[in-house]
């Protein structure tokens, strides 16, 4: 027996090393397991049947997962399908996300059907398992923590998918509200219309031009762009 596991652990770490034959292991398909102390070959429970010592502090019989480390609070949402940390106390699933949620969010988060089933929009990471904090936008779509705060670091302050604002902005409004004041258009310019479309709040407008920026004359919003007259 041991002798079979040393070659398929060779067998194995010879695959990794070809990025191509890599694969995961399905876990919640493992049916049987060998426990580490007495070698005995068994079905997968929490205890070992034959010399009972216990194979993790966490047990999800669905997942077939252990952990000795219950700081994690972990618990399994059969919504889900999978294990999460947090505790259960402390998250909602929200089915049209389909997804687990902060209980914070439960009633200030704008639905979008399966908002944390695609990869986050700046690193590309799948959001649904991602071990990394996840941030829900005002727009309710999904994407981690430390890739929004890099954003911020590049002053690019709307989602990368929709483009609506990712936080209040009405602070930077007011600062290009006294800019475009300070820079007032050249003659020739000073009757010049334009249509935009604000990305905020989707409305379409008629506005003066100005070269710092159109602001919306619904929301006073300036994440706007200029469009054809409808």
């Amino acid at each position: 027996m041991l002798s079979d596991l040393i070659f398929v652990f060779l067998y194995v770490q010879s695959r990794l090393s070809n990025p191509k034959e890599r694969h995961e292991l399905p876990r919640n398909k493992i049916e049987r397991v060998i426990c580490s102390l007495c070698d005995t070959e068994q079905s997968v429970k929490q205890e070992c049947e034959n010399c009972g010592v216990n194979m993790g502090e966490y047990y999800c019989a669905v997942c077939k997962f252990f952990d000795d480390d219950v700081s994690k609070e972990q618990y399994h949402c059969d919504d889900c399908g999978i294990c999460r940390v947090g505790g259960r106390d402390k998250f909602f699933h929200c089915n049209k996300c389909g997804c687990c949620y902060s209980v914070g969010l439960q009633k200030a988060h704008s639905c979008v059907e399966n908002s944390m089933h695609h990869n986050c929009p700046v690193c590309f990471e799948y959001l649904f398992d991602s071990l990394k904090d996840i941030t829900v936008l005002q727009c309710g779509h999904t994407m981690h923590m430390e890739c929004l705060s890099e954003m911020k670091m590049h002053s690019q302050y709307s989602c990368p998918m929709c483009s609506k604002s990712v936080c209040d902005m009405s602070r930077i409004w007011e600062r290009l509200d006294l800019e475009v004041a300070a820079t007032p258009m050249p003659l020739e310019y000073q009757d010049k219309t334009v249509w935009i479309l604000c990305n905020d709040c989707g409305k379409t407008s008629e506005v003066h031009f100005h070269i710092v920026a159109q602001k919306c004359l619904i929301c006073k919003s300036y994440n706007t762009r200029q469009i054809r007259e409808p």
